[in-house]
């Protein structure tokens, strides 16, 4: 009868750290595997759980076989990941790190525990051991190296540009109002973009806090001439000069409202004959426009003015509205602060600014309307306007009336085409979002539409609707791409792309509203929330690519560890859902992707040389349900995540994000990408993960490490003629600039804090150099706050 010999000393206490470590983490993956058994799932963790809890009994008990056992199950746990996840390596690394830490310890620990049973000596298990802890440190070395990336071989063939069409300067929110994000610049090239250095630094002197009431900088600078004009979010118009980055001039409207202050971007108008809003003016060098407000910049407010600042002066154009200013509260009704407000920049148009409003999403219903109106540019006069909700109105509301309350709204961009004449209106929903049954039949037609109005008359012309019935916040949030496709026999489609939160994109003849790309309306889930009514079918485009609206399995769910994919395993399983447009019901649902995309209000930009246009887009699931009006608590207001109350509808509803204990989304990697597409073959030319966990992590705790995972982005690109591509809306703290034809990064800057900006560029009239603008105020889910404008350029040659 052999007697068990006890380790000393230092192996004693190591073993017994071993086995503590795997008891708690084989009651853990026991409890909640049972958990997910019981919901439907995988039965791997509880029965890997019952292998770890044995093996701490017996390494308790200093006996071999607990690391025996262990070893089994780490190898068939090897075996499991391979089948279920493949050779991906993010869904890999989330369940083989920390179990191949454990089993390295293990291993570390078997020489003790032969030599106190067979007083004996034994060296495989550090040799096994350091086996495991190389391959943990291969693995540990792949996080930093980019994966789910996607190369296409496409051929790609230039198109001679005209002036028109590659602008310097930046004279309006998208550089053009149709879109693009491209300019003409070409100094800065792939071949000396590492030496680009900071030619100023501006700072606004405001930091938006993000602490319930939603303020965040998400400016796009405008470039007139000399001036770079911005906005911050609360309103406050600043010109700087565009060589020195000096101040010139401020304005303050002085806006106060309670939640989502941001003012992404102003518009410009200046008076030229025959001069057209996309095109750029031409003066020469040092030249200025002199007259009172010849040259204008306009910007709507968070408390709903128009306003019309002189472009020299800063001053306001007296003869525009009210001294400089339009009340768009007028003939609105009721409007509670915080319930219409405008953050999107407005759109010139020739001779008029169109503007839309945001609406206090999922208060109640009956909130503000959703009209879209047109004022003259120079006089700030009603030229016409578009009721969602009744079409006999095309200017004021008869006497008595208002604007239909509750209407489908306009809060992003709107697009023009100056050889239409159109104006292209990407719509969103009636509140609330998530609970339709008292939607009306105009709610219907319009909600999450491009809708294509006459820029004289606002008369529709056509509409096209992206989701019927929407009960998703499936609005549209990006302003369009209006672009003219060379269709290989000398001629060109007259294309609009949309892209939408819902992951699809959609290529549509911008003259008539018929796809492009194939569109095809499939059965989708239905629900049954009393009182609700769903939409059989929902449209898909076909024929261009999807992006990250993928139907996720219970395999997708992924974590930092196994214990927070566990836990993900057991809300997804635990929760209705069937794919793209699972409607919210009474018991937990997941949507994915949730109601920030998808692809989200930074738009596109586009390489008219090559045809390819270039998309940012997030991947957050959210989990939502319906709760009886009775349960509501009385503070309700769900600004963010929450309880949002729906008032006026028999529910509220239940919003949160998708994600793990430890703050990261419960899906597999990426989080967000950058991708490529071809225009002309509506084929992914290459995608890519984009952004770090530098500066955010586990718990919002910074890591500090450049992994590329690709985290959610928000903001959008811009594209140059010398084939880069800048982007800075991720959630670590740079802007980047990319190789256009393949994605390659070749070459970042660290700025002082995030940005949710997009950037934009110029040529100076005076110097001739050329500049990358940039707006940082802060990364989205980052605490850290900046009031930063940034210019990058070339050094000057001596």
């Amino acid at each position: 009868m052999s007697i068990q010999n006890k380790p000393t000393g230092f192996s004693k206490y190591f073993i017994w750290l071993v086995a503590l470590i795997l008891l708690a983490s084989g009651a853990f993956l026991f409890i909640n595997g049972i958990r997910l058994i019981m919901v439907g799932g995988s039965w791997y963790f509880a029965l890997m759980g019952i292998a770890m809890l044995f093996s701490s009994i017996t390494l308790f008990m200093f006996k071999p076989i607990g690391a025996v056992v262990y070893g089994i199950a780490y190898a068939l746990t090897i075996i499991w990941a391979l089948i279920e996840v493949g050779l991906q390596f993010w869904p890999l690394f989330s369940r083989l790190a920390v179990f191949g830490g454990f089993a390295m310890l293990v291993a570390f620990a078997y020489p003790a525990l032969i030599l106190a049973k067979r007083r004996e000596k034994s060296s495989g298990g550090y040799k096994l051991g350091g086996i495991i802890a190389v391959c943990l440190v291969i693995a540990l070395g792949l996080m930093f190296t980019e994966h789910n990336t996607i190369y296409n071989s496409i051929q790609v063939q230039k198109n001679t540009l005209a002036a028109k069409d590659a602008p310097t300067d930046w004279q309006q929110y998208a550089n053009t109002t149709k879109g693009t994000r491209f300019s003409g610049a070409d100094q800065i090239t792939k071949e000396n973009i590492n030496q680009l250095e900071v030619a100023w630094t501006y700072r606004t002197g405001y930091f938006p806090q993000s602490n319930g009431s939603g303020a965040e900088d998400q400016n796009t600078p405008l470039q007139i001439n000399d001036t770079v004009y911005l906005c911050t979010a609360n309103n406050v118009v600043i010109a700087i000069d565009a060589d020195a980055g000096t101040e010139k001039w401020t304005y303050d409207p002085k806006t106060s409202v309670p939640n989502w202050q941001r003012c992404r971007g102003l518009a410009y108008h200046a008076d030229s004959s025959n001069q057209k809003p996309s095109e750029p003016i031409e003066l020469t060098p040092n030249a200025t426009l002199t007259s009172a407000c010849s040259s204008r910049i306009i910007m709507n407010t968070l408390d709903a003015r128009l306003v019309a600042i002189d472009a020299q002066t800063g001053q306001l154009c007296d003869t525009f509205g009210d001294n400089g200013i339009v009340d768009l509260k007028k003939n609105m009704g009721d409007i509670p602060p915080g319930y219409y407000t405008i953050t999107s920049a407005p759109l010139v148009a020739d001779d008029v600014i169109v503007v839309g409003g945001r609406v206090a999403d999922n208060f109640s219903v009956g909130e503000p309307g959703g009209v879209i109106r047109a004022f003259d540019v120079h006089t700030g006069q009603l030229v016409w306007a578009w009721d969602p909700g009744n079409p006999s109105i095309t200017d004021v509301p008869p006497p008595g009336e208002t604007y239909t309350r509750g209407t489908v709204n306009v809060w992003t961009t709107m697009a023009y085409d100056p050889d239409l004449d159109l104006i292209y209106a990407p719509t969103g929903n009636a509140t609330p979002d998530f609970f339709g049954g008292l939607r009306t039949k105009y709610d219907d037609e319009y909600n999450s539409s491009i809708v294509a109005l006459d820029r004289k008359t606002g008369q529709i012309r056509w509409s096209f609707r992206t989701a019927h019935h929407d009960l998703w916040d499936y609005d549209l949030p990006a302003q369009p791409l209006l672009y003219d496709i060379p269709d290989g026999n000398g001629g060109v489609q007259k294309a609009i792309i949309q892209t939408t939160k819902s992951g699809e994109i959609f290529m549509l003849d911008r003259a008539t509203g018929t796809p492009l790309a194939k569109v095809e309306e499939r059965p989708v889930p239905q629900g049954d929330v009393k009182g609700e009514y769903y939409a059989p079918t929902q449209p898909f485009s076909v024929e261009m690519p999807s992006i990250g609206n993928e139907t996720l399995t219970e395999a997708d769910m992924w974590g930092a560890t196994p214990f927070d994919q566990l836990l993900c395993r057991i809300d997804f399983v635990g929760s209705e859902y069937q794919g793209l447009f699972t409607p919210p019901g009474m018991s937990k649902t997941l949507q994915y992707p949730g109601s920030l995309g998808g692809m989200n209000w930074g738009s596109v930009a586009v390489d008219p040389q090559t045809n390819i246009m270039y998309v940012n887009d997030m991947r957050i699931g959210l989990t939502n349900w319906m709760i009886p009006r009775a349960d509501i608590p009385a503070n309700a207001s769900g600004i963010e995540m929450g309880i949002v109350p729906q008032t006026g509808t028999p529910f509220g509803a239940m919003r949160l994000r998708f994600m793990s204990p430890v703050g990261v989304p419960c899906q597999k990697p990426p989080y967000g990408t950058m991708t490529a597409i071809d225009l002309k073959s509506k084929q992914i030319v290459w995608q890519k993960p984009l952004g770090t966990v530098m500066d955010t992590g586990v718990f919002g705790i910074a890591m500090h490490m450049p992994i590329p995972i690709g985290m959610p982005t928000i903001g959008g690109p811009m594209t140059t003629k010398s084939g880069l591509v800048f982007f800075a809306a991720t959630q670590d703290f740079y802007l980047r600039a990319f190789d256009s034809a393949t994605g390659e990064e070749i070459w970042k800057a660290r700025l002082p804090v995030g940005s949710q900006g997009t950037p934009m560029t110029y040529i100076s009239p005076k110097t001739g150099k050329q500049y990358i603008v940039i707006s940082a105020g802060g990364a989205r889910q980052s605490p850290e706050r900046g009031d930063y404008v940034i210019a990058y350029a070339l050094p000057d040659k001596h």
